[in-house]
């Protein structure tokens, strides 16, 4: 089956994920996640996009990101395959590919799925029982978001802004979204239409995607005759 074309959408974040090989270690340590964050700051200033969150898990990556042209995103995975890899190769003595195949990602719908999806990003640690709290991991946005740390790679996004008038408002109203967790529901829903590559979206959003880009943007549904007027989308709802 032919791939699908990436969507864009100008002013839209993308959820975005690239894996190792074969589930493969991607970081060893410390010193190689430093080296893949001053990599990406490089990257995402070179190729205009504004990260919006992230998390380094030891086999793949998350990010959170709005690309400034339709290009960014692909400019910005393509710097660190060829950056990363020559080092983290160089420096573990091996050879060849380190990532799975390309890497996979999603539209989102801001206003219903921006916050729920960075919660899902920056929870992944303790859902994989790295840590306890997501702020005892190193490696994610989440203590940029708490007011714990200043993260100069971060770009915040207005929805962010958006949960208070002061830092320390900003700072509350995201921590208390972390009170309740994922429901299954949504963790399937985010991881699907990220492997995927569908929209991250309800139904209004999608149709109006889809017709601005000509491009499938929803899972056709079991049973259904391939065209427009037979479509179905799923409805969806964030929380």
């Amino acid at each position: 089956m032919a791939r699908l074309p990436r969507l864009f959408a100008p002013d839209q974040p993308q959820h975005i994920i690239q894996r190792g090989n074969n589930r493969q270690a991607i970081f060893h340590d410390d010193a190689d996640c430093q080296r893949y964050l001053g990599m990406l700051s490089d990257a995402i200033h070179e190729h205009g996009l504004h990260l919006h969150a992230y998390c380094l898990m030891p086999n793949h990556v998350h990010l959170l990101a709005t690309p400034k042209l339709e290009q960014s995103i692909a400019l910005v995975m393509q710097a660190l395959g060829r950056r990363y890899v020559r080092y983290f190769n160089a420096r573990t003595k091996r050879t060849g590919t380190l990532w799975e195949g390309r890497y996979r990602s999603t539209i989102i719908d801001s206003e219903a799925y921006f916050l729920t999806c960075s919660r899902y990003i920056e929870m992944n640690p303790m859902r994989a029982g790295l840590v306890d709290t997501p702020a005892a991991y190193p490696w994610s946005s989440y203590c940029h978001h708490a007011g714990l740390t200043h993260n100069p790679l971060i770009t915040d996004h207005p929805l962010y802004w958006a949960l208070g008038n002061t830092p320390f408002e900003r700072q509350g109203a995201y921590l208390a979204l972390f009170e309740d967790g994922l429901s299954p529901a949504q963790l399937t829903l985010i991881r699907d239409a990220t492997n995927k590559g569908w929209v991250l979206g309800g139904t209004d959003f999608a149709q109006k995607l889809e017709g601005k880009t000509n491009r499938r943007a929803f899972k056709m549904a079991k049973g259904r005759p391939i065209g427009s007027s037979a479509r179905a989308i799923k409805k969806t709802a964030a929380g």
